[in-house]
């Protein structure tokens, strides 16, 4: 009888992280589903790439401010039912490139895309929180990332194929319709989705955990976090934006060896990804795991920054630091549950992700501003190592994690 409860247990784990994994699936694609029709956006509306790249600065910059508002909705209100309203404004925003006739829709579609993209995080790992036992974590943050991935690896290539073949406003279309179904599937299966409050506290319990408060902001972990995800992100991001023209400047590369070589980068992620769930379910030292990794990342960017390596050797290496920064994935997510719940409890578990990953979108935001300049200057070896100090600071970062998270354990 205890074998078949387990049993059930098990299924319903896995398929409460298989919801949560589609559902962060589809708010990355909308990561990208203005960037594939940025060369339409200007053919037809006479746009200059300036135009067209803030929307998407405009998308994170909604986003970064979403993540702490839906934070404290979470805590209030439920993680499932948050979920749903990301999701549907998602499919608004594909609903409204669908219908754009000016830029001022376009824009509009960014911002409700990044209002979506805004809840998707305090959400989704909320429930995995809430629903997920401490024996599966690890696997299910490494799904939760791995989805993302596939989310960002997918949604080119279908966005560029619907605009080609049908038209960018039909391209709109099939973005509101992916979010749409995955958004009939959430609302079927609530039931894998829901979670009970934890029991409210007494009065002379409250403290800064309590969920109305922003005691959390006292808290210097959550704080340690935010910039944590604001390097690690930011290095990611100085890659997504600047990789090809990058590879092809500094180290004399075709646009499609130079375009492989991101698919290298990424395809090395998600093989990072797999084996860092793994390593972070069997290895409770987060913080080494995270150094490690991270820390060979950085000396790969070192490498690269040098200009020594032959051409034929950039995509080893790409692939390499790839594998590095997927690995480090879980083991942050791990870490950063840990952070929460030891210094705030589960109740602020909304908030303090949504403050948390405002980072994430503000690295993400940040980096064209930084490399930016950099690549219209021609120091090519300066991005590099621009990417090689971010993770450097992110190594930083989880140093000074560990050693919060000590004091408690030497005090006792």
């Amino acid at each position: 009888m205890a074998e078949l409860v387990a049993e059930t247990s098990s299924r319903k784990e896995i398929s409460t992280i298989s919801l949560v994994a589609i559902a962060h699936g589809t708010s990355h694609f909308f990561h990208l589903m203005l960037p594939p029709l940025f060369p339409y956006f200007i053919k037809d509306f006479g746009l200059s790439y300036t135009k067209v790249a803030l929307l998407m600065t405009a998308f994170f910059m909604v986003s970064g401010t979403t993540q702490i508002i839906s934070g404290f909705v979470v805590d209030r209100c439920g993680a499932n039912r948050t979920l749903f309203s990301g999701i549907a404004l998602l499919a608004l925003s594909g609903l409204t490139v669908f219908l754009a006739s000016d830029y001022s829709l376009l824009m509009l579609a960014a911002v409700l895309s990044g209002l979506g993209n805004g809840v998707i995080h305090p959400a989704d790992y909320t429930i995995i929180n809430c629903r997920i036992s401490h024996d599966r974590l690890g696997y299910a943050f490494s799904v939760h990332s791995l989805s993302g991935m596939l989310g960002w690896s997918i949604a080119p290539g279908i966005m560029h194929a619907a605009a080609s073949t049908l038209g960018w406003h039909q391209a709109g279309l099939v973005a509101c319709l992916t979010a749409s179904t995955t958004l009939a599937i959430l609302i079927f299966r609530n039931d894998l989705l829901a979670y009970k409050f934890p029991p409210k506290r007494t009065h002379s319990e409250q403290d800064s955990s309590h969920p109305g408060s922003f005691g959390f902001l006292k808290v210097k972990t959550v704080w340690l976090c935010l910039f944590f995800f604001m390097f690690s992100n930011a290095a990611f991001g100085a890659l997504q934006n600047f990789s090809t023209p990058l590879l092809m400047h500094f180290y004399s590369l075709s646009s499609g060896h130079a375009i492989s070589c991101l698919t290298g980068y990424l395809l090395g992620t998600s093989a990072g990804v797999i084996f860092g769930g793994f390593l972070a379910q069997k290895n409770q030292a987060f913080e080494n795991t995270i150094s490690l990794a991270l820390g060979t990342a950085a000396l790969v960017a070192f490498v690269l920054a040098t200009g020594y390596p032959p051409g034929w050797g950039v995509l080893p290496l790409l692939s390499l630091m790839g594998f590095s920064v997927g690995i480090a994935s879980p083991s942050r997510q791990m870490m950063l549950r840990e952070s929460i719940t030891s210094s705030l409890g589960p109740s602020a578990l909304g908030r303090a992700y949504g403050f948390v990953f405002m980072g994430s979108d503000s690295g993400l935001a940040l980096a064209p501003l930084m490399f930016g300049p950099l690549m219209d200057a021609h120091a090519f070896s300066m991005v590099f190592a621009g990417i090689m100090v971010l993770q450097c600071s992110a190594v930083l970062a989880a140093f000074f994690i560990r050693s919060r998270r000590r004091v408690p354990v030497a005090a006792t």
